[in-house]
């Protein structure tokens, strides 16, 4: 039984059970969100050790770090670092987008899951793939001489290795392609441009959405979850809520119903570069065409001008999806558009992705979303630093810093009533302080 077939038959599983201690409510009510598809629990049993983590908007926001070797840079050894620094850092989800060298489809399938299985043995976070980036890296020659069924051979090896959750760019259709053709950017999707090359090429729709049943049927014996790709997401500020974007969404609309059909647990990506001030209604254009399906979101970016801030430009947007709509967000780093970020840009990522997350929380009332908040503001009060640093998103970041300035002045005790800011006569919790004992 796939977590979403067993909630449907009134079952609380093992996962629903933790997934709810883990989130304050009921597992009952985790069952009622699984089992109308509002919320999924990304949970392969052939992934030893994971942890059952809900995505959806009873729950806390969540965060993803895209991870995985490129043609050129990182292995297997890199990317492990690279893991434990976004685990560390708060990583709730990882991705494993690593693509083929220069070698033999043989050895190029060795290597993709060799770092797979690293990541899968040391990971207790949901683990994710894109099939279709093996698929293309284990062929000879161009990308149309892709066969489809050696697409679902990939599938099938992922899933049985334990992969919880993948993408598949399965909403994007033959029809489609000539609405991207007044774009800016054209499609920047490396999933939707291989898709869209390969049913150029072959004049024939998107194989996996021909061959979507037996998609569903390797996924449901597994219990992987779908996240269904935008493979036309916008990639620049002027393709944002275009026609083709929002045509796309309706197909995965209609996938989404026929995952739940076959008791396979759905969620859906979204944008992409979008303006501030669409996010909303991209947000809830989504849970209207989706039927409330977890939405899990690239940025969204806000500007196309932050290059080497991209993770701020995509926080600011994170947060706005956050607040109306948004369930998991995936994690933006100073290297987007750049090249592949180092374990400094990864951990960068992941903190400024947990400040949108949590932000968000806050913003739309989150039970209990805002205690730490409140705490951190006692302990400030109360030049409390070490809770300080505890209630901190990034508490060894915020104590190297203190201690920065500390050292700068020979300070060795841990007593002070002040920051180097202010300075001890100016400081207005000092002087707040002293007002209140006075009266």
């Amino acid at each position: 039984m796939t977590q979403l077939q067993a909630a449907k038959a009134g079952l609380i599983t093992p996962a629903m059970e933790a997934v709810a201690k883990d989130e304050n409510v009921t597992p009952e009510a985790v069952r009622e969100a699984v089992a109308s598809g509002r919320a999924v629990i990304p949970l392969n049993p052939a992934h030893r050790g994971v942890r059952p983590t809900g995505v959806g908007r009873l729950f806390k926001t969540k965060i993803n770090a895209n991870l995985g070797r490129s043609p050129t840079r990182s292995g297997i050894g890199d990317e492990l670092v690279k893991l434990e620094v976004a685990l560390n850092a708060g990583a709730e989800f990882v991705m494993d987008l690593s693509v083929g060298s220069n070698k033999g489809a043989e050895e190029i399938r060795r290597e993709l899951r060799e770092i797979r299985q690293g990541m899968l043995d040391k990971s207790p976070a949901p683990l994710g793939t894109v099939p279709i980036y093996e698929t293309i890296s284990r062929l000879d020659g161009d990308i149309p001489v892709m066969d489809p069924k050696y697409l679902l051979d990939v599938i099938r090896e992922q899933a049985e290795q334990g992969v919880d959750f993948m993408t598949l760019h399965a909403g994007l259709l033959r029809a489609h392609l000539p609405l991207t053709m007044k774009r800016k950017m054209g499609i920047v999707s490396r999933g939707g441009a291989i898709m869209a090359e390969w049913m150029k090429q072959h004049n024939e729709e998107n194989p996996l959405y021909t061959h979507w049943d037996e998609v569903l049927d390797i996924l449901a014996e597994h219990d992987v979850t779908v996240s269904l790709g935008d493979g036309l997401r916008p990639g620049c500020l002027a393709d944002a809520s275009d026609e083709a974007q929002f045509a796309e969404l309706s197909v995965l609309g209609e996938l989404v119903k026929r995952c739940r059909e076959r008791g396979v647990q759905v969620m859906v990506e979204g944008p992409g570069h979008i303006p501030f001030s669409q996010i909303q209604d991209n947000m809830e254009r989504e849970t209207e065409v989706c039927d409330g399906a977890p939405f899990y979101v690239l940025g969204p970016i806000v500007t196309d001008i932050g290059a080497g801030h991209d993770h701020i430009v995509a926080a600011i947007g994170a947060t706005a999806a956050a607040t109306y709509g948004a369930s998991l967000l995936c994690y933006v780093t100073p290297a987007e558009h750049l090249g592949l970020p180092d374990a400094t840009e990864v951990h960068q990522g992941c903190i400024a992705f947990r400040i949108a997350a949590h932000a968000g929380d806050v913003a739309r009332g989150l039970p209990g979303a805002r205690e730490a908040d409140d705490a951190m503001s006692d302990a400030r009060f109360n030049f409390d630093w070490d809770t300080q640093f505890k209630m901190a998103l990034d508490p060894c970041t915020a104590r190297t810093r203190w201690q920065q300035t500390r050292a700068e002045r020979g300070k060795t005790t841990h007593d002070d009533d002040h920051c180097s800011m202010c300075g001890k006569a100016f400081c207005a919790v000092r002087t707040s302080r002293r007002m209140r004992e006075g009266l």
